[in-house]
């Protein structure tokens, strides 16, 4: 199948040819000589009817001598400058033998026809000798003339030649993509108007935006260089698998779009997800086996939408939805992903208001000892409640503040407020979590170095939480930005543990103070055995490595016994205290009623 594209420019068509320059500078050398032919013509007529003339004029004076009863064979001075002032010839002699060199001679006959003798004199051709003179000026200027046409040709060709390559170059940064020699984003919007414009009806115009899972694995493993030869060799197997009639192109980095009318949606989506297939195989690059997967996101037109725009936007939205739910599936556009979309476009808009007005708030969650009976810390949890919508879970607006750059703002918020409330309990520790996004920025020591300088605080009262998925990004960035703050004389804390894929490969790389036990092996703790066994494993762990262990999610009686008999050190949990504004924490901390109500829970 052959992508449409447009014709490609002819240059030839619009500039002067090659061709054309070579006539022309043809006809130019060609005139200059036909106007030197026909100047030297010109020239000898004028010096020969000179030479007519002047014979006439000899004839003339030797008539004249002669009726004045001149003697010709014994001519007087006087008449012999008369005839050669009145001929106007130079050196001019009376011969009475032939002539025999290169003059030229006139006869002087008697009455009776006989030969008296001859005139003699040198042939003038003053025009004739001085364009002879100017021969060899004459010469070098048809060389010159000749030359000058041949470099104009040579340049002309070469221009046309520029010309062309910066054309099509030009063309081809307008319609196709430069990697891949797919139609690129601009290109594809075309194709998809025309594709949606053939349409007959009863037919569906099928939009598929195909992304490449694990482009950003394969540049970081292997080189940039081996992601383009991916992406090459993923556009040369998508033009080879396209269905009859689709148009394929490259919108953007790893994300390609194929448009393609079917007789219903069954075939078009079973056309699509045999092109995902195909291209979903493992690639031969740079000499290697590279295995990538591809999520698929379908719209269909008119079900989906009618115009291009519309079409789009969903057919983007269900390659989203396919990225956070189901990666490396087909997922075709259903209404509910508008209204997740607008729901997301909201929350963002209304959070960044938030951030501006100061309306997020933190609040804290205390950390107690393996007895239940004394307070050792508090973890900092952002909490946002919306005017309208009330309280807003961080599990739904964390990911938007990472999607749309928001976390930095939100996770220096976090930090100070809970550094600055940290002054309030001064014999309790603060956990914060550190987001991907903070601990890649690389002003993030500093900055929560001057924050402890501004608070107060002393680092070793500062317990920093981050999760395997921090880790996973880039582990060297990671490591040297945790050592520096350890360096602060901070605490970490491995958050989520066990969840993850490498978490013993993370125990040996970085220096954590501090393992925190997932909720997911604390819930089954009272019914099963195997997670039983699974914390106990962990405890164990931790022992050896010299690691505090604390365990969250604890809700019942029984899992805090059961973690404190497997040699939990701390927990946390709703079985203690839900998270709470800071006057809550600070009647906790300062009332020994609620230290008694604390233990009393836990007895």
């Amino acid at each position: 199948m052959s992508i449409a594209l447009p014709e490609r420019p002819a240059v030839a068509r619009r500039l002067w040819t090659p061709r054309l320059v070579a006539t022309l500078a043809l006809f130019v050398v060609s005139a200059a000589f036909f106007c030197a032919v026909v100047g030297y013509a010109l020239v000898r007529q004028a010096d020969e009817r000179q030479a007519m003339e002047r014979r006439a004029a000899l004839s003339t004076a030797i008539q004249d001598i002669r009726n004045a009863g001149g003697n010709f064979t014994s001519l007087e001075p006087r008449q012999f400058k008369y005839i050669e002032r009145t001929a106007a010839l130079k050196d001019l002699r009376f011969e009475t033998e032939p002539v025999e060199d290169d003059r030229e001679v006139q006869s002087v006959l008697d009455a009776q026809g006989r030969i008296l003798g001859w005139f003699s004199w040198t042939p003038d051709h003053a025009m004739s000798d001085a364009l002879g003179e100017m021969r060899p000026l004459a010469i070098l200027t048809a060389i010159f003339l000749v030359g000058f046409a041949g470099v104009a040709l040579w340049q002309v060709r070469r221009t046309v030649r520029e010309l062309g390559a910066s054309e099509q170059l030009a063309w081809q940064l307008a319609h196709e993509d430069m990697l891949t020699g797919l139609p690129n984003h601009r290109k594809m919007i075309e194709q998809i108007d025309t594709v949606m414009a053939q349409r007959a009806h009863g037919e569906v115009t099928t939009l598929a935006f195909l992304d490449v899972d694990g482009l950003k694995d394969v540049n970081d493993a292997h080189g940039h260089a081996a992601g383009d030869e991916l992406l090459r060799e993923v556009a040369k197997r998508l033009r080879k698998v396209l269905p009859h009639g689709a148009v394929c192109g490259r919108l953007d980095g790893d994300e390609f779009a194929l448009v393609t009318i079917a007789p219903d949606m069954d075939l078009a989506e079973a056309a699509v997800q045999a092109v995902a297939r195909e291209l979903a195989r493992p690639y031969w690059v740079d000499g290697q086996v590279i295995q990538v997967g591809v999520t698929t996101g379908l719209a269909y037109a008119p079900r989906d939408g009618r115009s291009r725009d519309e079409l789009m936007r969903r057919a983007d939205l269900a390659l989203r939805s396919g990225k956070r739910k189901h990666r490396g599936k087909l997922v075709r556009f259903e209404p509910p992903m508008d209204v997740e979309f607008d729901d997301r476009r909201f929350l963002e808009r209304e959070l960044k208001r938030a951030i501006e007005e100061k309306a997020l708030d933190v609040h804290y969650q205390p950390i107690v000892g393996s007895d239940g009976s004394r307070i050792l810390g508090a973890e900092a949890l952002l909490r946002w409640t919306h005017p309208v919508r009330g309280a807003i879970p961080p599990g739904k607006f964390v990911p938007i503040a990472e999607h749309c750059g928001l976390m930095p703002a939100l996770g220096e918020f976090v930090l100070r407020r809970a550094l600055t409330d940290a002054r309030r309990w001064p014999g309790l520790y603060i956990a914060v979590n550190l987001s991907p996004v903070q601990v890649r920025d690389p002003a993030l020591v500093e900055t929560v170095s001057a924050m402890l300088a501004e608070c107060g605080i002393p680092a070793t009262r500062v317990m920093l939480e981050v999760t395997e998925g921090v880790l996973i990004d880039n582990p060297d960035e990671a490591k040297a930005r945790l050592d520096a703050l350890k360096a602060l004389g901070i605490r970490l804390a491995l958050d989520d543990f066990g969840t993850g894929y490498s978490s013993l490969t993370y125990l040996q790389r970085f220096r954590f103070d501090k393992l925190k036990i997932d909720k997911g092996f604390v819930d089954p703790l009272a019914r099963d055995p195997q997670s039983q066994a699974v914390v106990q494993a962990i405890v164990a762990l931790g022992r050896a490595l010299d690691l505090t262990l604390l365990a969250e999610g604890v809700e019942t009686e029984e899992q805090r016994v059961l973690l404190r008999l497997a040699g939990c050190d701390e927990m946390q949990g709703y079985l203690f205290a839900r998270p709470a504004p800071r006057e809550t924490l600070d009647r906790l901390v300062a009332e020994p009623a609620e230290g008694q109500a604390l233990r009393a829970a836990v007895a």
